[in-house]
């Protein structure tokens, strides 16, 4: 139940063209990830369509099992239908290479594979999380999105990610401060294969901080060196001589000759710094 009197009527606003452009669509199958954008839009499309809704998570390489048994746990309280769809990602032309465009390729061929599911179960379309604070970065999937005629709600309706987090606050979602994630993919400089092996090693590191109470975090993977990002307010606590040396020997169990912190702390899109902007 939304808590509208705590909600501005300029936010309260948008909610209600979100809901108009879900009408209008009739029927969805909402990409699910558990994340933050995509919990909120599946939340919003099943009160506004009711069993017009249906949740697809992407089971890959590239998901850690715990965010796919997030997805199963929201919809299955929500009363929401819910497919998990398993999709080899590493077996897509260009993905295992890690080119510039590989988000290109990879959703081109999820998406695709999830519209024709989409298409058998007789719903108008695929949507997906994308806001307008995605239009800040390096994003060459969003591409993709836009050929395949996947409509992104949230970003029509003029939401940015903290409008979600206000409103998903207010319908009591337990993601409303559930920290940023991107996919596995993304913890890899450019030009670096991805292998299976790789994916599940920096899942294993990041589930090690989580476990120590980090919360937003990445862990980058040059090769045998670990890189982790920390919010700025937490750099000091790794510092801590126990916890350095406790995860230092982690990460050489898993195959990391070197442990390094960075300086600048977490940021999105953080390996996307060294190449020219383009879209």
């Amino acid at each position: 139940m939304m808590k509208q009197a705590s909600i501005p009527a300029p936010l309260m606003a948008k909610y209600e063209k979100l809901q108009g452009i879900l009408q209008k669509l009739g029927s969805v199958a909402v990409a699910f990830s558990s994340g933050v954008d995509s919990t909120f839009l599946v939340k919003a499309a099943h009160d506004t369509l009711g069993a017009k809704a249906v949740a697809f998570t992407a089971a890959s390489d590239f998901v850690p099992q715990r965010d796919v048994d997030e997805a199963k746990a929201f919809c299955a309280k929500e009363g929401i239908e819910h497919h998990v769809v398993p999709f080899p990602i590493l077996t897509v032309p260009h993905v295992k290479e890690n080119p510039e465009d590989r988000c290109y390729y990879c959703k081109h061929a999820l998406f695709s594979h999830m519209k024709e599911i989409a298409d058998e179960k007789g719903l108008a379309c695929v949507v997906d999380g994308s806001n307008l604070d995605d239009d800040g970065d390096y994003r060459p999937g969003h591409r993709a999105l836009r050929e395949l005629g996947i409509v992104s709600p949230l970003h029509e309706a003029g939401l940015y990610k903290q409008d979600i987090r206000d409103l998903s606050k207010a319908l009591g979602l337990p993601t409303w401060d559930k920290p940023s994630f991107a996919c596995l993919a993304s913890r890899f400089p450019y030009g670096t294969e991805l292998t299976p092996e790789g994916l599940d090693r920096v899942n294993l590191a990041e589930e090690f901080l989580m476990d120590r109470g980090f919360r937003q975090l990445r862990v980058r993977a040059h090769g045998n060196i670990a890189r982790i990002e920390l919010l700025p307010s937490d750099i000091p606590r790794m510092l801590d001589e126990s916890l350095r040396e406790k995860t230092a020997a982690y990460f050489r169990k898993l195959g990391f000759a070197y442990t390094a912190l960075d300086l600048l702390g977490y940021r999105t899109g953080s390996l996307n710094e060294i190449i020219a902007p383009k879209q």
